[in-house]
């Protein structure tokens, strides 16, 4: 049974079960699809989406396996651990989005991280859509027992309100 570990990955109750990491600017909000200056998403399931603001917004879920019912001897089989997230800029700024998963242990060391580099959406380069990036952690040795998934960003001309990247949609599974 393959099943998102994420709470509440696309906004529907809010900012519930996310952890604030950075909240600059105006905070973050929750907006429905396609807001100002946006896009429709690819799911018709997803109606809502996540807004940064003018300094750095991130929020973070920090997934305990053992109590989403994992037990030790399957975390330690290294089950392959999938991740994607959603993001997009608005057709009239432009915005910055980075993400960062990582694979912990019993004492939240890292194990593995998955950290590519920022990305700057420019409207007068890019058409601002919704862009899915995805990774794919195996091979990470045993020892697994907590995910940390983070991401955010915001934008690039410090305009007050919600004017940064959008993100939704996002998943982490662990497949049995």
């Amino acid at each position: 049974m393959t099943r998102n570990l994420l709470k509440n990955p696309s906004g529907e109750e809010q900012l519930e079960f996310w952890e604030l990491t950075e909240n600059g600017g105006s905070q973050w909000k929750v907006e429905d699809m396609p807001g100002d200056c946006g896009h429709d998403f690819c799911n018709d399931g997803v109606t809502k989406y996540f807004a940064t603001s003018f300094e750095l917004c991130l929020k973070r879920q920090v997934i305990d396996l053992l109590d989403e019912g994992y037990s030790g001897e399957q975390l330690d089989a290294q089950p392959t651990v999938s991740v994607e997230d959603w993001y997009c800029g608005r057709t009239d700024c432009g915005c910055t989005y980075q993400m960062t998963v990582c694979l912990l242990d019993e004492n939240h060391e890292v194990i593995q991280e998955y950290k590519p580099d920022p990305v700057t959406l420019d409207p007068d380069s890019d058409d601002c859509s919704w862009k899915q990036i995805s990774h794919t952690f195996s091979d990470y040795g045993p020892g697994m027992r907590f995910i940390s998934f983070e991401h955010g960003g915001q934008d690039t001309k410090f305009w007050d309100g919600w004017f940064g990247v959008r993100v939704t949609g996002s998943s982490v599974i662990v497949e049995d």
